[in-house]
């Protein structure tokens, strides 16, 4: 098998499932009783917390436990008005486009790379504008979004409302669970107020996240319970989930430069591969502003679906997007914001690398890619 979909998931790395283990017997009290036991538990999460926090800039007590990205997202929205006006870009996530359509919102213009589009972003910026949500990088192209230069025009127009006496609240919030383990991810030097990040991206367990509030965020509780995490989101804390969390955004960070390179490197090989076996290839995006894993393609006059099938059956696994939209056979929103036409979206595939991808690998697979490219124009020219 030759995975190539590490945008959708990692696989859990062995450092963070022997971390995890203990917590399952023999330290399974719950952090929230009073016994010795338990007040060691409560220690070792909130130091677990604290670790996790550390790798992006930030405090353990800043942090809200979730059960993934998109509850932290679905938290995020759930704080503003149902009548705000809200701003996203052309190239999120479902979790962020859904939860946006619960509210008066508008979409931020995108270049043919999918990077935002910072003029159009100012002219739909308004003294009504309680929300602005721009992804770190793109789920489906791995484009890193300019989140300082958003950041700047959003405190240039904060300071315009307090010197006019205006009191609308204006966050800004980032889903950076697809760049979290692949580039540097430091809250204040992105300038958001509320963050959102992810195990399952990081090679840690699935069904754990966090949102990083800032001091100057007011964040409206949606599970209401026993207290924990500040009141902002009750239920047990998942010790285990947790702790694995931890050691897995830990282990990435320590490595972060050197399988970068590996991967760009990587990346780069198999771009050629593909360039010199497939006439017609577009690759998309542009490396220079793009996550060092992402090989987004489009083999236009192709049905990108079947070349999925065709794919796994010969062992290699790659998708056509956004997980979440892919399994749902939709055309991708993303890929309309740049400009592709509906030919160009239909023969689009995502490759993305991760930690377990060799240079025989991306060989082996480019093989296989380009074989089956080829008798799928020549069942078309039939």
């Amino acid at each position: 098998m030759i995975y190539l979909d590490y945008a959708a998931a990692t696989p859990l790395s062995p450092k963070a499932k022997q971390a995890m283990l203990p917590y399952f017997d023999e330290k399974f009290f719950n952090p929230s009783a009073a016994y010795l036991p338990a007040t060691e538990i409560r220690r070792e999460y909130e130091s677990a917390k604290g670790e996790i926090a550390h790798v992006i800039g930030a405090k353990g007590a800043d942090l809200v436990m979730t059960s993934g990205a998109t509850e932290a997202n679905s938290l995020v929205f759930a704080t503003v008005p149902d009548d705000a006006e809200v701003l996203i870009s052309a190239v999120e996530h479902p979790s962020i486009l859904e939860n946006a359509k619960q509210k008066n919102y508008q979409v931020i213009a995108v270049d043919e790379t999918g990077r935002i589009n910072l003029d159009d972003f100012k002219q739909k910026l308004t003294p009504r504008t309680q929300l602005v949500s721009v992804c770190l990088a793109s789920s489906e192209l791995g484009t890193i979004q300019p989140l300082s230069d958003i950041a700047r025009i959003i405190n240039d127009e904060r300071t315009r409302r307090a010197f006019a006496g205006e009191k609308t609240p204006l966050y800004f919030h980032s889903d950076a669970s697809q760049g979290l383990g692949l580039m540097e991810v430091k809250v204040s030097r992105l300038g958001v107020d509320l963050l959102t990040i992810n195990a399952a991206k990081v090679y840690g367990p699935k069904g754990i996240g966090a949102l990083y509030v800032g001091h100057n965020a007011r964040i409206k509780p949606q599970v209401h319970g026993g207290g924990q995490e500040m009141g902002l989101r009750s239920g047990t804390e998942n010790v285990p989930a947790t702790i694995a969390f931890a050691t897995a955004i830990l282990d990435a960070e320590k490595h972060l430069a050197g399988e970068r390179k590996r991967l760009g490197d990587l990346r780069a090989k198999f771009k050629n591969l593909l360039a010199e076996k497939i006439d017609g290839i577009e690759f998309l995006g542009k490396e220079k502003t793009q996550l060092a894993n992402f090989l987004p393609i489009t083999i236009p006059g192709l049905d990108a679906e079947r070349l999925i099938f065709a794919l796994e059956d010969r062992g290699v696994y790659l998708s056509t997007g956004a997980a979440c939209a892919a399994s749902k056979g939709e055309k991708s929103p993303t890929l309309r914001a740049i400009g592709l036409n509906d030919s160009r979206i239909a023969g689009s595939l995502r490759i993305t690398l991760g930690r377990p991808t060799t240079e025989e690998d991306v060989i082996a697979a480019a093989d296989v890619i380009a074989d089956i490219v080829s008798s799928e124009r020549a069942r078309l020219a039939k």
